[in-house]
Formats: C-alpha cells, sequence, structure tokens
C-alpha cells in the first residue's frame, strides 16, 4: 500500500496534466499501448534523479587507491581505459570520475579515457550532455578550487569546462538491454539503481554487465547494494573491498571472447 501511495504521489501532476482521474485508468492505457509518449512521461516521472558530484566520496578514494593503479599496470601496452557510469543521472558522476584524471595529468599523459554515462532518463541524458549546473548543484560535493577549475559561470549556470565535456559522452540506455558501444569496458559503476528493481531484473542486469565488462575489469554498486545471493556473475575483490571481478567461470569466458 505505502509503495503504491508513493507512485500515486510521483503521478499525481503527469495525472493532472494528461487529465487522467486514476492510477488504474493511466495502467489501461500504458498497457493498451495508444499513447507510447506517456509511457516515457512515466518512466520520467517516477525516477529519482538524486545525485552529485563526488556522491559519497569513499567510493572514488578506492577507485584511485586500489583500481586505478592497477589499472595503469594491466593496460600499459594499450594506454586505454573504458569506463561506464551507468544510471548516470544527470552526469554529476561521470564528470567526477573525468575530474579524477583530469587533476593528474602527467599519470595519464598520452591516456585515452573514455568515460560513458548512460540513463533511461532522455531528460537527464540531456542535461548531462549540456553540462550545466545551478549554483547549488556545482558546489555540492566539489571544493571552491575545483568549481572555479572545472566549471564556467554562464548565463545559465556553470558549464563543465570543454576539456572535461571531451571525456565524457552521455546515450540514453535501458540497464536491461545490451550495453553500450564499445562495450569491454574496465570499470562499471553502476549505484543506487538495482535498489529500485525486482530480483529477476537484478540478475539480468548483472548479466548485461557481465557481458559488457572486461575479464579483469571492477563492477563498484552503491553502499547498499551487493552481488551476495543476487547473481553468480560476480564475487568481491578480496583485494579491494566495496569492489566486484567476474567470477573464475566467466573470466575464463571473457577472455575466450577476447576481452
Amino acid at each position: 500500500m505505502s509503495r503504491r501511495w508513493r507512485i500515486e504521489t510521483a503521478l499525481a501532476a503527469l495525472l493532472r496534466e494528461r487529465a487522467i482521474p486514476t492510477l488504474d485508468e493511466l495502467i489501461t492505457i500504458l498497457v493498451m499501448g495508444r499513447e507510447p509518449s506517456l509511457a516515457t512521461q512515466v518512466v520520467e516521472a517516477l525516477l529519482n534523479n538524486e545525485t552529485y558530484f563526488f556522491r559519497d566520496r569513499t567510493p572514488f578514494d578506492l577507485l584511485a587507491k586500489a583500481a586505478l593503479p592497477k589499472l595503469q599496470q594491466l593496460r600499459h601496452a594499450t594506454r586505454r581505459i573504458r569506463i561506464w557510469s551507468a544510471g548516470c543521472s544527470t552526469g554529476q558522476e561521470a564528470y567526477s570520475l573525468a575530474m579524477m584524471f583530469a587533476e593528474d595529468p602527467q599519470r595519464w599523459a598520452g591516456w585515452t579515457i573514455d568515460i560513458v554515462g548512460s540513463d533511461v532518463s532522455e531528460s537527464a541524458v540531456r542535461r548531462a550532455r549540456d553540462g550545466v549546473y545551478t549554483q547549488f548543484e556545482v558546489q555540492r560535493g566539489l571544493g571552491i578550487t575545483q568549481m572555479i577549475r572545472w566549471f564556467e559561470e554562464s548565463d545559465d549556470g556553470w558549464r563543465a569546462v570543454e576539456p572535461l565535456r571531451r571525456m565524457v559522452r552521455f546515450q540514453v540506455h535501458n540497464l536491461l538491454e545490451p550495453a553500450p558501444h564499445p562495450g569491454q569496458f574496465d570499470i562499471v559503476l553502476c549505484r543506487n539503481v538495482l535498489l529500485y528493481l525486482n530480483a529477476e531484473r537484478r540478475g539480468l542486469v548483472f548479466d548485461r554487465i557481465g557481458q559488457a565488462i572486461a575479464a579483469d575489469g571492477w563492477l563498484m554498486l552503491g553502499a547498499g547494494e551487493t552481488v551476495i545471493g543476487q547473481t553468480r556473475r560476480f564475487e568481491a575483490d578480496p583485494a579491494a573491498r566495496g569492489l566486484y571481478r567476474l567470477n573464475g567461470t566467466d573470466s575464463v569466458s571473457a577472455v575466450a571472447m577476447g576481452a
């Protein structure tokens, strides 16, 4: 009952706008498929786009201290790192990742850093591509030095500087579908997304990520999420608590497929 109340609250404005009297009637319209654009509006209304730069900070410290030094060794021959920020909302996580590399230019000189941010929300992805944030948003999670270095004040707000925007590309993507091109990501962040899915769909998302991650890559979940009891595709990395790797069998399979 409480969940239905939350849904009705989230959709109240849309119901008024479309002159749909009840949630049950909305469901009927969606099932009959008479108004495809309505389904998109419903998804947008239900999504929780809560995010901010360097959210929870600790996960970024973990990447900086555990994953990236190891990747620098593993990818020395290609000098290329691919990262997927899945469920990126309005882009703060992806830009935070870009800042991590941009703030250490000597270490990553000559490297190609590909960061893909994806979200099911079209409006969130549009905002992420624009890279424009309000004063409140840009200060949330950033110190004054980072704010001034990586953002320029404009008539619309604060916009990420061009070198930062060039490091990231954004696309609309549903996690239940095959992963974005090019796949074989070295790091996949899927934080605070699986909480909103049932067990069957969580399993499917893990399968999709498992197909898209490099054999020696890492998966990072949100603080309240885990692979335990959810999937056999991944297991905890004993050397980096908070990160997950493909289990032994899946790693072998990924190598065989050319990961």
